[in-house]
Order: C-alpha cells, then sequence, then structure tokens
C-alpha cells in the first residue's frame, strides 16, 4: 500500500529533477488545490523531493526568478500568521509578487459584495489566489468563480490540503518513512480541520490512526467512515496514556475557541491534555511530536528543549519549501533544467 519512500541520496540528479518538475508541472499547472483528495502517492512523492530542492533555494538567501512577474493574491477571511506569511514569503523567495488582504472586515466585503464577486474581482490583477474563509465549501465556491489557480487555506472546519501536505513532508523527514507508522492526534478532532487533512491524506498509505479526544471533539463519524471504506486502522480513546508507547509520531491540536457557541463548553475542555516532559517518559526515544500552531497551553513549552522530539517549528518551516513548490506547481513553473 502507498508508493516507495523518497531516497535523499538521489537529491540533485538532473535527469531526476527535471522528470519530476515536468511530471508536477503536469499534475498541477492551472489546477487549484482545494482537497487533499486530489493527491496521490506519486504526485506526493514530487512534491516532498521539490520541497527539499525548494529548501536549497531559500537557504541561498536570495530570490530565484521562477515567479518573476506573476502575482498572488494572499486573501484571508480569518486571522492567519503561520499560514499567510508562508505564502507570501514562498512567492517572494520565487520572485513573485503579492496582493496582501488580511482585513476583510475592512474591505469591500462589509459593503455586502459577495465572495464569488470578491474572486471575479482579484482574477483581474492576480495569477492565483489562495484563500481562507470561515464556510465550509467557501474554497470550491470560489474556484468555480474564476480561471485562474485558487490554492485553499482553510475553509472553516472542513480542509486545510496545505497543512496537511507539509505535515507529511514534514513526518517523512523526521521519521525516514510514512508506511508502518502509527498517528496519534490528540486534541479538537471535531473542529480541526488539520487532522481531517491529514487523516485522509495518511489514508493513502499502510498506517495505524490513533484518536484521543473527550467525547464532544471527537473526529466526525463522515471522516471515520470515509477511512474504515479505505481499509485504514482507526481507534478512538479519551486517554493518551493508552497510546503514547505505540505512537510514532504525535500530532497534537489546540482546543479551538471561536468554533464554540457556549464559552462554558469550551472551558471545560480546553485543557484536559496537556504535554510534558514527563508525559513523554512512556513515549518512544524516536517519537515526533507535531502541532500546526498556535498552541494555547496544550504543550508545554518546557517540551521545546526536552529532545529533538518536539519538530514542529521544524514543521512550519517545511510549510514554506512546500508552498513554494506548490504555487510554482499551479503556474506551471517548475523549472525542468
Amino acid at each position: 500500500m502507498g508508493s516507495q519512500d523518497f531516497d535523499p541520496a538521489q537529491k540533485g540528479e538532473p535527469d531526476l529533477l527535471n522528470h519530476s518538475a515536468e511530471q508536477l508541472n503536469g499534475s498541477l499547472k492551472g489546477k487549484d488545490i482545494l482537497s487533499v483528495r486530489q493527491f496521490d502517492t506519486p504526485t506526493l512523492d514530487r512534491i516532498f523531493y521539490w520541497s527539499i530542492e525548494m529548501a536549497e533555494i531559500a537557504r541561498k538567501g536570495y530570490k530565484a526568478d521562477f515567479l518573476s512577474r506573476r502575482i498572488l493574491a494572499n486573501v484571508f477571511y480569518e486571522p492567519s500568521t503561520r499560514t499567510s506569511s508562508s505564502f507570501t514569503a514562498a512567492m517572494e523567495r520565487l520572485g513573485g509578487s503579492v496582493i496582501p488582504i488580511n482585513e476583510v472586515t475592512y474591505s469591500s466585503v462589509a459593503k455586502g459584495e459577495d465572495l464569488e464577486d470578491t474572486m471575479r474581482t482579484l482574477e483581474r490583477y492576480a495569477d492565483v489566489i489562495v484563500l481562507r474563509h470561515p464556510e465550509m465549501g467557501s474554497a470550491t465556491i470560489a474556484a468555480e468563480a474564476v480561471s485562474i489557480p485558487l490554492i485553499n487555506a482553510g475553509d472553516g472546519v472542513g480542509e486545510h490540503p496545505t497543512q496537511a501536505l507539509l505535515d507529511y513532508v514534514t513526518v517523512r523527514k523526521e521519521q525516514g518513512r510514512v508506511n508502518g507508522l502509527t498517528v496519534t492526534m490528540l486534541g479538537d478532532m471535531r473542529h480541526g480541520r488539520t487532522v481531517h487533512s491529514l487523516a485522509r491524506l495518511l489514508s493513502l498509505y499502510d498506517v495505524k490512526l490513533n484518536y484521543v479526544s473527550p467525547e464532544i471533539l471527537r473526529m466526525p463519524p463522515e471522516i471515520v467512515e470515509e477511512l474504515d471504506a479505505k481499509g485504514v486502522r482507526q481507534t478512538e480513546f479519551d486517554s493518551l496514556a493508552q497510546v503514547l508507547p505505540e505512537t510514532d509520531v504525535l500530532y497534537v491540536t489546540r482546543v479551538q475557541k471561536e468554533r464554540f457557541d457556549d464559552p462554558a463548553v469550551y472551558d471545560s475542555v480546553k485543557g484536559l491534555y496537556v504535554v510534558t516532559p514527563e508525559t513523554l517518559q512512556a513515549g518512544k526515544e524516536s517519537l515526533t511530536i507535531m502541532h500546526p500552531l498556535p498552541r494555547v497551553g496544550e504543550i508545554a513549552k518546557s517540551v521545546d528543549l526536552y529532545t529533538r522530539n518536539a519538530a514542529y517549528f521544524r514543521q512550519m518551516e517545511n510549510g514554506l519549501y512546500v508552498r513554494m513548490t506548490l504555487l510554482a506547481g499551479v503556474l506551471g513553473k517548475l523549472p525542468t533544467t
């Protein structure tokens, strides 16, 4: 099940570079990125390979020119630090320009303009759009309104495909493989679009998934059923201690206060799980700890220095390289020579 793991020794071979670029340009050029469901393992292999190439480009400290004279409209209807800034950095690292739209409440939307009209307007100014919106399904509606590529940067409690892709790259870099891993997701399974997308993406591989959450924050039944139909091993727990010893990757999420209508319900669950160095003593020495950030107390800061197990800031760095790859890919500009 799944594909062969990437061999870093292949990196830098010109024929592999050209072959990978041609295939990834072919599979992404002009396409929207709306859901992890649109990816297969060969495409994931190429994204992984190119994220490593993009890391080398970024570390050189100067702009490449792959996306010279190309413009990104970075449109965020919800507050964002990491995703918004990483897309901006990715576009500028490749020589492109960015129209930043982070204060949508002060724009024409506040005057009553609908999403489709906003997207059609921005299509006249930009070559690619990145959209974050609080309503599930909004990215699909927006993509249908425009003819340029649109990348979903999170649609409510729906999906966050670019986060799942950078999570996949991080797992593969940290663990050296994906097949055969046990991945435990801890926290808010109900509202966490990051875990929704990552679970779906990992279903392409031979993995075991554990979901640890309180009853009211369980993984949505439709996702569990979708993965069941693919034969993915999934188990739900209410205690991390039950599964930590077998866990290879611990993916921690915050309880999302903004998704709760009743503050009292949020208060009842927000502090149920806190990962500390003492917690981790029962885990594997090779355990990888991930978090999509921001964290609000669910991982103690003392864990940052515990060992190299804490991978969440490397995870954020990988986001830059993955988004560089995706922007170049949807614009058909990955270099082939």
